[in-house]
């Protein structure tokens, strides 16, 4: 969304730290032999808390107020009494809710106790690179060059990203345009960031994939060739400086 007034950053900074500090609390909650189900119940209740509303609920009629994506799992995982988390699992946790009107999104991936599987690489070059990215943004920008940076940055460092999952406009509605801010440079696309909107930036990085898959539950993603992808996202206001992060609640880069 643009913002035009004071009121307006004002409800996005609000719904912005309602799901940050769910997105932390969350990640802090996890514990080994919890079901998805009973940490997507913990940070339902703190959005509740805020009064804040799941986007993925009022938007899709997700089930479930978070979306936690475990091991192979790409994104909207479904959480679910069954999956049990296990020492070593990649988990991917991402918030986004509505709050008087106003809507953001934030995500992170992250390894649950000792690094077994070493996931670690895969989960700091995704942070690294959403931090570079940002920090590139400010309006007159062009939307491709931050594509292009991710996936350059991830080449440097051996992993791939996935090309049909982007980040998003955001503000009044869960997703606005600019629709798709890729992970990949598309050379005719010519959109440029605009100063004072807001944007929810993402990045996908993968081990094998290139391609995320629905799976026959109708939600979760998987990579169409395998492996792991993480997740990072943050929401900003572009500004014609450096981005204003809304989000940083989420306290994804400590």
């Amino acid at each position: 969304m643009s913002i035009t007034k004071e009121s307006e950053l004002v409800g996005m900074k609000e719904v912005s730290e309602a799901v940050g500090t769910t997105l932390k609390l969350m990640r802090e909650y996890a514990k080994i032999g919890m079901s998805t189900k009973e940490l997507d119940e913990y940070g339902g209740d703190i959005l509740k808390r805020y009064g804040a509303k799941s986007a993925p609920f009022e938007t899709y009629g997700f089930p479930g107020y978070t979306c936690i994506s475990v091991n192979n799992e790409a994104a909207h995982g479904v959480p679910s009494e069954n999956k049990i988390l296990k020492d070593g699992d990649l988990i991917n946790i991402d918030v986004s809710a509505e709050l008087n009107g106003f809507w953001s999104d934030n995500g992170g991936s992250f390894v649950l106790g000792n690094d077994i599987h070493n996931h670690k690489p895969l989960v700091e070059t995704s942070k690294a690179i959403l931090k570079k990215a940002i920090e590139t943004i400010k309006g007159g920008v062009k939307i491709s060059e931050i594509g292009y940076l991710i996936e350059t940055e991830a080449k440097k460092s051996g992993f791939k990203v996935i090309k049909n999952l982007a980040g998003h406009g955001v503000g009044r509605s869960l997703h606005e345009a600019p629709e798709n801010i890729l992970n990949y440079r598309v050379k005719r696309n010519n959109e440029r960031f605009k100063k004072n909107t807001t944007v929810a930036i993402e990045t996908f990085i993968s081990t094998n994939s290139t391609v995320a898959v629905e799976l026959h539950d109708g939600w979760t993603l998987v990579g169409n060739k395998g492996g792991y992808v993480t997740q990072h996202e943050q929401t900003i206001l572009v500004t014609d400086k450096q981005p204003v992060i809304l989000t940083a609640a989420n306290e994804i880069w400590n």
